[in-house]
């Protein structure tokens, strides 16, 4: 891919990176919507909207809510679009890209946990210099520290997106030279544990006695879907 594309999936990053709890929180931020979003931008939808359905089961019942700092989904839906994009001629069929990417993208997505903590303790030391602007009757500069604190929910975005685009292209260069021949049909079968693992993962935030039953019958469904 080119720069350029790389460049509009970061402002995509940055952009759904707010919205998922410092500025409107209008669900954008979701990979159901931001993985479609990110591959309309750079020209295939349909590899975003496979990858935004296959994460949004995986999170559904874990959002930023409160002191709640769930995996970034949103920076994994926006990497893994990308990687699996820039992979695009590399001799697999697309859904097979998908899970490759998928499976690159998920731990390095664990990063997006450290670098929103980090912005939260950054705007916490936010909160002390607008109480020594107070005290010291500057109040015309306390609105600048809103800015900053949006700043810095942005700069943990694109960091995380840099991780999982930066360290995602050099694991998949390496895995994409050390795949075996038949990984299309192995990637057949993780192309269906992905949703049997975010059913099961979505049944689990139910606290009902008849999971068990729902679970299976989940199951059977999904199988006779794929």
């Amino acid at each position: 891919m080119s720069a350029g594309a790389y460049l509009t999936a970061a402002v995509v990053s940055l952009w759904c990176g707010l919205d998922r709890t410092a500025v409107g929180q209008f669900m954008v931020c979701r990979p159901i919507v931001a993985a479609p979003l990110t591959g309309w931008l750079l020209g295939d939808p349909l590899v975003g909207l496979k990858i935004g359905a296959l994460l949004e089961l995986l999170w559904v019942g874990r959002l930023p809510i409160g002191a709640a700092i769930p995996p970034d989904d949103t920076q994994v839906a926006v990497g893994s679009t990308v990687l699996a994009l820039a992979a695009g001629n590399a001799g697999l069929t697309t859904d097979s890209l998908v899970v490759l990417s998928l499976l690159v993208g998920l731990p390095l997505g664990k990063a997006g946990e450290y670098f929103d903590r980090l912005a939260r303790l950054w705007n916490a030391q936010l909160l002390t210099r607008a109480e020594f602007l107070l005290d010291a009757g500057q109040y015309q500069k306390v609105p600048r520290l809103h800015l900053w604190g949006l700043w810095h929910f942005g700069i943990a975005s694109l960091a995380t997106y840099g991780i999982i685009v930066g360290g995602g292209t050099l694991f998949m260069g390496w895995a994409l030279d050390h795949l075996p021949d038949r990984f299309d049909a192995i990637a057949a079968w993780l192309w269906l544990a992905f949703p049997l693992i975010g059913i099961s993962a979505t049944l689990g935030i139910f606290r009902i006695s008849r999971s068990l039953l729902l679970f299976s019958c989940s199951f059977v469904i999904a199988l006779l879907v794929f």
